[in-house]
Formats: structure tokens, C-alpha cells, sequence
């Protein structure tokens, strides 16, 4: 039985941080033996809200470089960018035909986006950006989308867009599938300062943060403004330390929860015990990237051939469109 094909993919923005770790690349890393994965360096979807371009191919490369340290196996999981493959934009295009303007102004994460960017004159590609996802998805026939709960709709407008053409062009004989979304288990990691966790407002720990930066960058973390003294005892469901260890020690959350309410538990030993534990993580991470940043054109190597890859799945897929369509 052949594997369900995933595509999924990330916007190039550098280095990545525990959020984006947590959030999508771990996921991808557990369930690439148990699928058949393809995945995007978006850097069209970059242009939505910066034109400026000088900076997307070595952000690319930093992007790529964690994803390969991380555990992404490129015989697994073709690595490739979006613009190198130009079937991407032809199929946007033909979507673009299927589904009008005012359902894509309903997006629920597009008026969320509208009001964090505090954007006043929108862009038709940003307005589009789910057409163009749904090109990225549907390209490659994917059956499942593993995404955060904010990106669901955008997996709904792409199943109404495969139904669409479907429907309109190959009733019988169905082109495209109508993908799944598939939540991750732990979707949001907040930032050290409680806030949502970004690079620009400088509460991240990036996956390349050596041991010592790890720790001084969690003995700035928040935590519960009540619990001013070691012997103070601590609310463990508002402190942001706490949540990191639901995450990255979950073994221990019950002597924590119990230590930290009884007030044996110290806010400095706290942090410096979820430091550590983060850093089992992270150092095999780092240790691998530095054989990357020590040669960039093996990370090179790893896009030409996820995009020779790419070309050919997209150029099958365009041949049955073109051919259902009556444009061969």
C-alpha cells in the first residue's frame, strides 16, 4: 500500500527558534518513516508582507541547514523552494478562477493577521495566500497537512478548491485529494516574555543557542509574579517555566507542580533544571549543524536535488491537469 503523501512547509525567515521546533519540525521528523514527505521553503509566501528578496536565499539556507540538523532526512523528505518549481504559480493561477474574493475575506487568519501586522492596504497576494498554499499542497497530492489550529482554515480553503475542480473538470475521476489538517500535539510554545514567541521581539531560543546561551536566555523568563522569594509558594498554570517543562520534561511535572506549590521549590533552580533539559535536545542539534556551517553545499546539494525531485511530481500533476481541462 503506497504511503499518504504530507506536504508542509515553512516561510524562510533564518534561524529557527524552539516555537517553530515544537510547532511543525519535530512533527515532520517523527512522521517521515510513516508517510511520504515533501517539504517547501515558501519563499513566495515571503513577498505577502516584505517585498525586500536580499535576504531570502540565506535564510533559506539557515532555515534548511536546522531542518537537516534536526533529524530531516533529505532521501525521506525532499527539501525544496517554491520558486524553483514554476508549476507552483500555474496551478495558483487556475485556482485563483475557483474561489471568489469574498470567501478568502471570511479567512479567519487572515483578519487575525490583518489586525497583528496592523495592515491598512492589503495585497492580492496576501489576500491569495491560501490559493497559493492550496497550489503548494495540491501540486503534490497531499493527503495530510500537519499544521497549527491557526492554519486550519487555510487546509479548508484547500479542500473547497480541489472539491471545485473536481467537480468542475473531472467528475468521474478526481484529480486532486481533499487533505486532512493534522494538529500538532503541543501547536504554541509562548515566548520567554509570555508573549507569542518571534524572533522580532526577541524572546526566542534558537535551535543553534549553545548551552550557556540557553540558560541565560531562561533566567530572564517570566514567571509567576507572586512567587518573589525561593520559599514563596508558586501557581505552576501561570508560570511560563512550567510550561516549558510540560513540553521538554515531562517526566518530572509532578514533583515540580508539587515543589514549586509547596514553595520548596525555588524559581532560579526551576529554570537552571529546564535549561538542562532543553539542552539535551538542542546540543546533538548543534553539534550536527556545525557540520553544515562548515559546508554550506552539502545543504546546496540537499535543495538541487529536492527540486530536480519536485519538478518531476509537479510536471505530472500539471500534464493530468492540462489534460482534464481540455489546455493539453
Amino acid at each position: 500500500m503506497a504511503k499518504k503523501i504530507i506536504l508542509s512547509g515553512m516561510r524562510p525567515t533564518g534561524k529557527l527558534h524552539l516555537g517553530n521546533y515544537v510547532g511543525a519540525l519535530e512533527n515532520w521528523i517523527n512522521l517521515q518513516d510513516e508517510y511520504q514527505n515533501y517539504h517547501l521553503v515558501a519563499d513566495y509566501h515571503v513577498l505577502t508582507t516584505d517585498l525586500s528578496t536580499e535576504e531570502i536565499y540565506q535564510n533559506t539556507l539557515e532555515m534548511v541547514t536546522d531542518w537537516l540538523s534536526a533529524g530531516l532526512d533529505p532521501e525521506k523528505s525532499p527539501m525544496f523552494r517554491q520558486s524553483q518549481i514554476k508549476e507552483h504559480t500555474e496551478l495558483f493561477l487556475i485556482f485563483s478562477m475557483l474561489i471568489t474574493k469574498a470567501r478568502l475575506e471570511r479567512n479567519p487568519t487572515l483578519k487575525e493577521q490583518v489586525r497583528d501586522l496592523n495592515i491598512e492596504n492589503l495585497v492580492y497576494g496576501h489576500l491569495g495566500y491560501p490559493v497559493l498554499q492550496a497550489a503548494d499542497i495540491l501540486l503534490y497530492k497531499g493527503d495530510v497537512v500537519p499544521v497549527g489550529e491557526d492554519q486550519l482554515p487555510h487546509i479548508e480553503i484547500t479542500r473547497e478548491i480541489a472539491r471545485r475542480f473536481n467537480t468542475q473538470y473531472s467528475p468521474n475521476d478526481p484529480v486532486f485529494p481533499e487533505p486532512e489538517g493534522m494538529v500538532t500535539n503541543f501547536a504554541r510554545l509562548p515566548g520567554l516574555d509570555g508573549n507569542r514567541m518571534s524572533k522580532s521581539l526577541g524572546n526566542v531560543i534558537l535551535l543553534s543557542d549553545d548551552t550557556e546561551i540557553v540558560k541565560q536566555k531562561l533566567r530572564k523568563a517570566v514567571t509567576d509574579p507572586q512567587k518573589l522569594r525561593k520559599n514563596d509558594p508558586g501557581r505552576p498554570e501561570v508560570c511560563l517555566v512550567f510550561t516549558y517543562h510540560k513540553k521538554f520534561n515531562p517526566e518530572e511535572i509532578p514533583v515540580i507542580e508539587k515543589d514549586c506549590r509547596s514553595g520548596s521549590l525555588g524559581c532560579v533552580d526551576c529554570k537552571l533544571n529546564c535549561a538542562s533539559k532543553i539542552n539535551n535536545i538542542l546540543t546533538p542539534i548543534l553539534e550536527k549543524r556545525k557540520t553544515y556551517e562548515n559546508n554550506i553545499n552539502l545543504v546546496k546539494d540537499v535543495l538541487s536535488d529536492g527540486e530536480k525531485k519536485a519538478k518531476i511530481i509537479a510536471q505530472q500533476t500539471m500534464n493530468e491537469v492540462h489534460q482534464k481541462m481540455n489546455m493539453g
